[in-house]
């Protein structure tokens, strides 16, 4: 009887105080003690909702939903398992996501796993919005490629390289395999693990390897990911320091006096430009800055519909979503989906049913999911104070100029 009337005690505060997570944590906690497991998993959802990640939450729902499919003596009624092969079924009949407005073209393609060296089939037309970026590459360095007889005349040359900088998690990777893809080049991703050892010389001759692999498959788009971390400035490393001989190392394969590059296009990525060595920025080298922004209105649709592409889901309002999303990079819509997903998910094995992802999951994923991208406005907005001297940022500046970031 005491624990009855705690319990009826803690459901009236929790009534007063829906959101308090805590008082409702300790309300499932107490009706889970008491056997009550439906009723436990029903406040354990609505935790999840608030807070996806909750492990106290997260803990108390597999113990529930255990407790749930355990047999019990023969007089009781079996409990109410999740029927698995009966969810399969449901979800096969779903053909395609249900949104509330007509599709239109130009949606985005997801990475796929790729060997070392490889041949995208993406194109510049599967990246959606990103205009002015497109604009940039395709006179920087596509439009000699498609004229070559043009940029001969006028002496132009897709020699030397780019650098695409911006806030992190807002597709410089895609944009590089959709410009291999674009030029039908070979495409080789090179990440920091590739090149950097711990042994004295192996990382200059894993860089040396890498260059010569990329020769060798000519034409090929060399792809550098965080270009900062192999080429960072080379007056705030120390004499000693041996990452100031990999610098050097990839100065001199990027030069064409010592190295023949014809039909290797060097494309770097980085978040922070302003940490890279001068001398990597020279002409012949990445001599080319395109800066790669937050997605505008057209591509956050696209991502949305793209992580969302494979998953039931029903009325989901672009519209919405877009006009309340921007300041969003990515990496943070494809969390905002994830979140609805993971949602959609619990409540369907809390219930039995599957249940499609919906509006409220959506409006649940935004509002645990913030923007990220503000700090990294910050520091920019310093640099284009202190070090735009030689209006290297320009583009930056004029949307810094235009934007407000939360």
């Amino acid at each position: 009887m005491a624990q009855e009337a705690l319990i009826r005690e803690i459901e009236a505060a929790v009534n007063r105080a829906p959101d308090v997570v805590e008082l409702r944590l300790h309300l499932a906690e107490l009706l889970a003690t008491d056997g009550r497991y439906a009723e436990a998993l029903t406040h354990c959802s609505t935790v999840l909702s608030q807070d996806a990640a909750n492990r106290t939450a997260l803990v108390l729902l597999q113990r529930c939903t255990a407790a749930l499919a355990a047999p019990t003596d023969e007089k009781a009624p079996p409990p109410v398992e999740f029927d698995w092969r009966a969810a399969e079924e449901q979800v096969a009949e779903i053909i395609e996501p249900e949104f509330i407005e007509v599709e239109h073209a130009g949606a985005g393609i997801s990475d796929a796993d790729y060997d070392v060296v490889q041949r995208p089939d993406v194109r510049l037309a599967d990246v959606a919005g990103m205009a002015d970026v497109k604009r940039q590459l395709d006179l920087a360095l596509l439009g000699p490629m498609r004229n070559p007889e043009v940029a001969r005349a006028f002496n132009l040359s897709a020699r030397g390289g780019l650098l695409l900088y911006g806030p992190p998690g807002c597709g410089k990777t895609f944009l590089a395999r959709a410009v291999s893809g674009e030029i039908g080049a070979s495409f080789y991703p090179v990440a920091i693990s590739d090149v950097l050892d711990l042994w004295l010389g192996n990382s200059e001759r894993a860089l040396h390897n890498i260059f010569e692999a990329a020769r060798r498959n000519a034409p090929c788009v060399l792809f550098f990911d965080e270009m900062d971390a192999l080429g960072l400035r080379r007056s705030s490393l120390s004499n000693s320091s041996a990452l100031r001989v990999v610098v050097n190392a990839l100065l001199a394969e990027l030069d064409s006096a010592t190295s023949d590059n014809e039909g290797v296009y060097v494309i770097g990525a980085t978040n922070m430009p302003w940490d890279i060595d001068p001398a990597l920025r020279r002409p012949g080298r990445l001599d080319r800055m395109i800066f790669v922004s937050l997605p505008d209105a057209e591509a956050r649709a696209e991502i949305v519909r793209l992580h969302l592409r494979d998953r039931p889901v029903t009325a989901i309002d672009l519209g919405s979503v877009v006009a309340r999303t921007e300041g969003y990079s990515g990496a943070d819509l494809a969390q905002v989906c994830a979140t609805a997903t993971q949602l959609a998910m619990a409540d369907s094995v809390r219930t039995g049913q599957v249940r499609p992802v919906s509006m409220p999951d959506i409006d649940a994923g935004l509002a645990q999911t913030r923007p990220s991208a503000g700090p990294w406005f910050d520091v920019a907005r310093n640099v284009i104070e202190f070090g735009n001297s030689d209006g290297s940022y320009d583009d930056l500046a004029k949307y810094l100029r235009r934007k407000k970031f939360r």
